[in-house]
């Protein structure tokens, strides 16, 4: 339990992977680099809460667990590259740092746009920063905003927006309905009419081609040539695996860094992934690797990484998490168990009926494999209970599974 383990990225996994490391048993170095100046910070929030102003950025800080309190936190230093086979990181400002363990917890950065046209007033959320940035403009006065993406982001900034009072709030996106990938269509036609009901406008099916305006953004150019008035621009279009540091050692990197079955990265014992940059087989589904961009993996990954860099997988069973997220947007809640887009082919309500508060079940081969509650409590509560059975749920055979 001697030497040092370096864990690469300072946000919730990376915290979750120190705290994970000593709670299995490691007593030597713990050192954590990050490139945000920021200590660890609950990121959620930052489209909803903390952009409405109902939240203070400096509450989103984690506390670290007690047992993590010596480790050493290196913020606002980036790593570089990495020499898998001889045990070094470097950062920055060149230097080099060895290790005898490695957590791989960097995380995603937001996609963006490479279109013509000026970059002032174009937006992302991803950071404290960016949220800060992007409040100060939406609080102005008689604001215009263009969403550009109708995913969950998305459509969380465009809620917040219009609770903020901006005049117009405009979401276009490339698919016939918001949100329709991961939760099919009857659920995302129902949400694209509570979001007209709020107020919210969507231009679907339709792409951007550029941006107007001089030193600050004027407009959106779509596809077809139309022009949508725009003071403000928030790109959501998804993200990018902060993994080029890792490049030259011979790993998959295509879609994050891949994993086996216990978050091992490139079959060494010494290199573990977690997070949303992992992408990883899901016992309990089945044996193709996938990231999973959801609030309860950072903390579930963790403690199984940190197990196998530890003591080795003897004993543990593969790692076969249940996907869990949230999302508030204006009047209502969006929460989700399991993994409901593999079972887009087969929707079915559970509880209540679309117009109110619903419960969603999504199937593949005859079996629930994920359940979506939207409204108030009483669907939430309905998908609590859903959770348990998902729980219990028999997964695949590991050799079917992984195979």
């Amino acid at each position: 339990m001697s030497g040092r383990i370096v864990v690469a990225g300072a946000s919730l996994g990376g915290l979750r992977a120190a705290e994970q490391l000593r709670a299995a048993g490691w007593t030597g170095g713990i050192t954590v680099f990050g490139d945000e100046p920021h200590p660890p910070y609950n990121r959620p929030p930052l489209s909803k809460e903390v952009l409405a102003g109902k939240a203070a950025f400096d509450s989103l800080a984690f506390t670290p667990k007690v047992s993590a309190t010596d480790v050493e936190w290196r913020l606002g230093t980036r790593i570089v590259s990495a020499r898998l086979a001889g045990r070094t990181v470097e950062l920055d400002d060149g230097s080099v740092h060895s290790y005898d363990g490695l957590v791989v917890a960097t995380g995603m950065r937001p996609r963006r746009l490479r279109c013509p046209g000026p970059r002032a007033g174009r937006h992302t959320v991803r950071t404290i920063d960016d949220a800060q940035a992007l409040r100060d403009q939406l609080t102005r006065p008689g604001v215009r905003v263009v969403v550009v993406g109708a995913g969950f982001i998305g459509c969380e900034v465009a809620a917040t927006a219009v609770g903020l009072g901006a005049a117009e709030v405009t979401v276009i996106d490339p698919l016939p309905l918001p949100m329709t990938g991961p939760l099919g269509e009857p659920l995302a036609r129902e949400l694209r009419r509570r979001h007209e009901q709020h107020g919210v406008r969507f231009v679907l099916g339709a792409g951007v081609a550029g941006f107007e305006g001089g030193d600050h953004v004027t407009g959106v150019v779509l596809d077809d040539g139309s022009v949508l008035p725009a003071d403000v621009v928030v790109e959501s279009v998804g993200s990018v695996a902060n993994t080029e540091w890792l490049e030259g050692n011979g790993l998959d990197l295509s879609d994050g860094v891949l994993t086996d079955e216990h978050l091992r990265v490139g079959g060494r014992p010494d290199v573990v992934a977690v997070g949303d940059v992992a992408r990883f087989p899901n016992a309990r589904y089945d044996g193709v690797p996938r990231r999973v961009e959801h609030w309860s993996v950072p903390t579930d990954s963790a403690k199984h990484a940190a197990k196998v860099l530890v003591g080795g997988d003897a004993g543990l069973p593969p790692f076969a998490p249940l996907p869990t997220f949230w999302s508030d947007q204006h009047d209502f809640r969006l929460q989700s168990f399991g993994a409901p887009g593999l079972g887009l082919g087969d929707v079915r309500v559970l509880d209540g009926d679309l117009s109110g508060d619903v419960l969603v079940g999504y199937h593949r081969d005859g079996l629930l494999v994920g359940v979506v509650a939207l409204g108030g409590p009483s669907a939430a509560r309905a998908a609590a209970r859903y959770r348990a059975a998902l729980l219990k749920q028999p997964a695949p055979s590991v050799q079917g599974a992984l195979s």
